[in-house]
């Protein structure tokens, strides 16, 4: 399980608009890196895991600590599709911002009356990201 604590002071949550941390769910080990250090620099509290069943886990496990999930959509074993439909199940309320190759009116529609807090078309740049992020946290107030 690919946990990593970030190695700043967490924002208060009036600075984030909602408290907990942002859970990534990707299968490539350099966005998951990339997003930690981005975090990093911003002093998000992150949890990172590799597929949907480490996500869904950590989920289970620290459900009230996580505030908003990044998902990838494309990845082996559990599809990000099972792993969206088995995170609502398992944290109703927690934003979620699918992240994808597809193209965004694409993945809209497959997801159309979900509550999808947002979406990343891949590749994105991680000031894309950062600013969805905040959007989205900001939100939750």
């Amino acid at each position: 399980m690919s946990v990593k604590a970030p190695s700043t002071e967490p924002p208060q949550p009036e600075a984030t608009g909602r408290p907990g941390a942002v859970l990534v769910i990707d299968d490539e080990d350099v966005v998951r890196e990339a997003i930690a250090d981005a975090f990093d620099s911003r002093g998000l509290r992150y949890l990172l895991a590799a597929d949907g069943d480490e996500g869904l886990a950590l989920c289970r496990e620290r459900g009230g600590d996580i505030g908003l999930v990044i998902l990838d959509l494309s990845m082996p074993g559990r599809s990000g599709e099972n792993t969206f439909r088995e995170l609502r199940r398992v944290v109703p309320d927690v934003p979620v911002i699918l992240s994808s190759g597809y193209a965004e009116e694409q993945v809209k529609a497959q997801f159309s009356g979900e509550g999808l807090a947002g979406f990343l078309q891949k590749p994105y740049r991680l000031n894309t990201l950062l600013a969805e992020v905040e959007r989205c946290l900001k939100a939750g107030r």
